[in-house]
C-alpha cells in the first residue's frame, strides 16, 4: 500500500501484503462466516445428518456434534475462525448447543448483509443487535421453569434431549439415567466437577449394555501373578513414592571384603522391605497403589501377605481412587496410619474391552464414578462418548442454574415474537436491525423443520399461531411434523444453553460486522473472497477435512 506525500509515494505496508477495505471486506467476512454455519447446519436437531471427516492420515470421524466437526475442520480464514470460536465458547460454558450457536451467528450475518446492502450503517446494525440480545435474554428468563437436583425425571429428560439425534439415541433412556446418577453422585458442596466422572470405552456389545460403576477403573493390573486378583472388604493404601529400599540422602559407597558381609548387606535390605510390608499388614491394608516402582523382593512379600499391589499409578488415577474410597495419598511411608486408608467393597482385576483393568467398586457415598460405554465398533463408541459429554454438561448446567426451557424450537419462536414487539417500541433505524435479529432467531425452528423433511414455511406459521395464542412451550415434533407442547412431552433444555448461544452468536456477528479493513501480511492467509469452488467445498462438499479449508 502506498500513499502520496508531497508528490512522492510513501510505502506503508511491506511488499506482498494484501488489503481489503470497506464493503468488500465486510462482504468477504460475512461470506466466510455464513459458509461455516452452512457447513454444519444440516446436523441440527433430532433428524440432523452426520458428517464424515477424513484427515490427511486417513483417520475417519463420523459425527453430527458441531463442536467436533468444527474442531476437525481445516479453516484458515480469520473471520471464519471467529465463528469457530463461538462453538468453542459454547462447548466450554455448557458442553451443548454448539451447532445452534454457530447457525445463529451465520444467520445474524446473513440478515445484517441485507441491511448493509440497504445502506444501513454497520454501527446501527450492531447497536440494534445488542439491544435485541438483551431483550432476548429477558424473554428467555421469563419463560424458564425452575428445577432442582431432586427432579430426576426432568434431569433425565434434559439428558435425553441432549442425546437426541446422536449415535446414542437408540439407548438414550438408559444412558440418560446413568448420566443423571453420575452427576448427582459427584455433586458436593464445592459444586460439580465433571472430572470426577471418568469414561471408559469398551468396543464390543450393544450400547444398552453400558453401565455406571460407583467407583474407579484404572487400566492397570496387579504387579505379580501370585497376588490375589480379588479383594473383598478392601482397605486401600495410596503411596506416592517408590516401594523400594530407601536411599540415603547423601551419595555413599559400600565396600565389602568377603561374601559374608555382602550377604549381611542384602539381608538388611530385604528386612527393610519386609518391615514395610509388615507395617501394611499391621494396618490391615490389603490393597496398595504406588505412583512408582515396587521392588521385586517387596512384590514377593506383598504376595505372601495377600496384598494386591499396583505400581506406577498415574497421579490423576490416584486422586480418583482417593476421592472414591476416602483414602489419603501418603508421600512418606513412615507416616502412614490406619486413618489414611480408604475402603471399597471390592477391588478386582478383570478384562474390559481386551485390556486388564483394576476395578475399585462398591464404595460408600461415591464421589468419583466411572461410566463404561459399549458399542459394536470404535466409531459407534466414540460417538456415544460425545453424546454423553454433551449430556453431562447440560445436566450439570441445569443443577447449577436451576432453570430450564422447553425445546423443539419453542424458545426461539417466543424470542422472535417478543423481540419483534420490542422493535416497534424502539423505532428509528435500529428498529430494522432488531427486526432482522428476530428473523434470524427463527432460523432454528426453520432448520429443525428442513432437516426433518418438513415444509419450513408451514411449520413456522403453525408455531407462530400457537405462540400467539399463549402457548410459550409449543415446539416442533420432528418425527410427526406436528406442533406440540414440548413441556408436556418432556423435551427440555437448560436455560444456559439458549442464553449462551444467543450471547456468543451476537458477539461474534457484531465483531465481524465492525471490521471494515483487512490487512494481511504477505505470508498470512489472504482472507480473500472464497472462490465458488471453495464455497462449495465448505458448504456442501464435506468430502474431507483438507477440502474444508478456506
Amino acid at each position: 500500500m502506498a500513499q502520496q506525500l508531497g508528490g512522492q509515494p510513501l510505502i506503508v505496508l511491506a511488499g506482498g501484503a494484501q488489503r481489503t477495505s470497506g464493503r468488500d471486506a465486510q462482504s468477504m467476512n460475512i461470506t466466510a462466516g455464513k459458509a461455516v454455519a452452512e457447513a454444519i447446519r444440516t446436523t441440527l436437531g433430532p433428524r440432523g445428518m452426520d458428517k464424515m471427516l477424513v484427515d490427511s492420515s486417513g483417520t475417519v470421524v463420523v459425527t453430527n456434534d458441531g463442536a467436533t466437526i468444527l474442531a476437525e475442520m481445516d479453516i484458515d480464514h480469520p473471520a471464519a475462525n471467529m465463528i469457530v470460536e463461538v462453538a468453542k465458547t459454547q462447548e466450554d460454558e455448557v458442553a451443548d448447543g454448539t451447532t445452534t450457536a454457530v447457525v445463529l451467528a451465520g444467520e445474524f450475518l446473513h440478515q445484517a448483509e441485507t441491511l448493509l446492502t440497504q445502506k444501513l450503517h454497520p454501527t446501527t446494525v450492531t447497536q440494534g443487535y445488542r439491544q435485541a440480545a438483551k431483550k432476548a435474554k429477558e424473554i428467555l428468563d421469563g419463560i424458564a421453569t425452575d428445577v432442582s437436583k431432586s427432579d430426576t425425571e426432568i434431569l433425565e429428560k434434559i439428558a435425553s434431549t441432549a442425546m437426541t439425534g446422536k449415535g446414542a439415541e437408540s439407548a438414550k433412556d438408559l444412558l440418560s439415567q446413568l448420566v443423571v446418577e453420575a452427576v448427582t453422585s459427584v455433586s458436593d458442596e464445592d459444586g460439580i466437577d465433571l472430572d470426577n466422572i471418568r469414561i471408559k470405552k469398551a468396543v464390543g456389545g450393544a450400547i444398552n449394555e453400558s453401565e455406571l460403576v460407583e467407583g474407579v477403573l484404572i487400566q492397570k493390573e496387579r504387579v505379580q501373578e501370585n497376588m490375589p486378583y480379588y479383594i473383598e472388604d478392601a482397605k486401600v493404601a495410596i503411596y506416592g513414592g517408590k516401594f523400594e529400599v530407601r536411599e540415603t540422602e547423601l551419595d555413599s559407597e559400600v565396600n565389602v571384603s568377603d561374601p559374608t558381609e555382602l550377604q549381611l548387606f542384602l539381608d538388611q535390605e530385604q528386612q527393610q522391605l519386609k518391615d514395610m510390608v509388615d507395617k501394611l499388614v499391621e494396618l490391615n491394608a490389603n490393597v496398595l497403589f504406588t505412583d512408582a516402582g515396587i521392588h521385586d523382593v517387596a512384590q514377593h512379600f506383598l504376595a505372601e501377605a495377600g496384598i494386591l499391589a499396583v505400581r506406577r499409578t498415574k497421579a490423576s488415577d490416584q486422586k480418583a481412587i482417593a476421592r472414591a474410597t476416602g483414602a489419603r495419598i501418603v508421600t512418606n511411608f513412615d507416616d502412614i496410619k490406619e486413618t489414611d486408608l480408604g475402603h471399597a467393597g471390592e477391588v478386582v482385576q478383570q478384562d474390559l474391552g481386551g485390556d486388564q483393568h483394576i476395578f475399585i467398586t462398591d464404595v460408600k457415598d461415591a464421589k468419583a464414578v466411572t461410566l463404561i460405554l459399549r458399542g459394536g465398533t470404535e466409531h459407534v463408541v466414540d460417538e456415544v462418548e460425545r453424546a454423553i459429554d454433551d449430556s453431562l454438561g447440560v445436566v450439570r448446567a441445569t443443577i447449577e442454574d436451576g432453570k430450564v426451557v422447553a425445546g423443539g424450537g419453542s424458545p426461539e419462536l417466543e424470542v422472535a415474537l417478543g423481540v419483534r414487539d420490542f422493535a416497534e417500541s424502539v423505532g428509528g433505524r435500529e428498529q430494522l436491525a432488531i427486526e432482522a435479529f428476530a428473523d434470524a432467531v427463527e432460523v432454528i425452528p426453520r432448520t429443525l423443520a428442513e432437516n426433518a423433511g418438513l415444509d419450513p414455511i408451514d411449520s413456522i406459521v403453525s408455531l407462530r399461531s400457537q405462540h400467539d395464542g399463549g402457548n410459550v412451550s409449543a415446539g416442533l415434533n420432528a418425527d410427526t411434523g406436528d406442533v406440540i407442547d414440548m413441556a408436556e412431552e418432556g423435551v427440555y433444555e437448560p436455560l444456559r444453553v439458549k442464553t449462551q448461544a444467543i450471547k456468543s452468536a451476537t458477539e461474534a456477528a457484531i465483531m465481524i460486522l465492525r471490521i471494515d479493513d483487512v490487512i494481511a501480511a504477505s505470508d498470512a492467509p489472504s482472507g480473500g473472497q472464497p472462490s465458488p469452488e471453495e464455497l462449495e467445498a465448505m458448504m456442501g462438499g464435506m468430502g474431507g477435512m483438507g477440502g474444508m479449508g478456506f
